[in-house]
């Protein structure tokens, strides 16, 4: 893989493009009283600033939501997903995904996954992620940019609470900005067979940002 160095003028351009349609949502303020910080945003036209340091994450940063399908166990089914990137001016992204069941009709059955955590990058585009889910288990990630519109991440810890899954190899992920600007990513872990396959991919549009 060549490294590419990233280009804060293209980030900006390619932030102002995809938001087009979506300019004016935002996530709801928690509104429960004064705090002396900046609440949480995921529109880089309302609150705080973004942080220079994360202009290699910049065109993340919003709400994003589609469907996609997932391979856990053996069993196969698809899946909502909402994703939240998100900032308070500080060095980091806050980061939410929740995931729900759909049946054979698309429907949608009940909550399925639920994970939250943090994205930083180094002034040497050092992506670091730090992730909790839901079901039990928290893992750290690092990575790099693969290019302007792409980044890879790999798990450098993983660990499993006593009621959470039972196996959780490592894992690799890609988020990629698509052609139409959509979100895709995919999870891939490793299995039985000391093999990486994918567990979670998912195609997600800009609906907030």
């Amino acid at each position: 893989m060549t490294e590419q160095k990233l280009n804060g003028n293209n980030a900006i351009n390619l932030a102002a493009e995809q938001s087009q349609n979506t300019a004016h949502r935002n996530i709801p303020e928690l509104g429960l009283g004064d705090v002396p910080v900046a609440d949480d945003t995921a529109n880089l036209r309302f609150g705080p600033s973004l942080n220079d340091a994360l202009l290699g994450l910049l065109p993340l940063v919003g709400v994003w939501q589609g469907e996609g399908q997932a391979c856990e166990n053996g069993e196969e089914y698809a899946f909502g997903q909402q994703v939240i990137f998100a900032h308070d001016g500080g060095e980091y992204l806050t980061y939410s995904s929740r995931i729900w069941r759909l049946d054979d009709d698309g429907q949608p059955t009940g909550a399925q996954q639920r994970e939250s955590g943090f994205w930083r990058i180094s002034a040497k585009d050092e992506i670091e992620v730090t992730l909790a889910a839901a079901a039990g288990a928290v893992e750290v990630m690092y990575g790099q940019p693969f290019n302007d519109r792409a980044w890879e991440l790999q798990s450098a810890s993983t660990m499993v609470t006593e009621q959470g899954p039972a196996t959780l190899g490592a894992g690799k992920r890609l988020y990629g900005l698509m052609p139409n600007n959509d979100l895709g990513w995919v999870d891939e872990r490793v299995g039985a067979d000391g093999e990486f396959a994918p567990r979670f991919s998912a195609q997600l549009r800009r609906i907030a940002g």
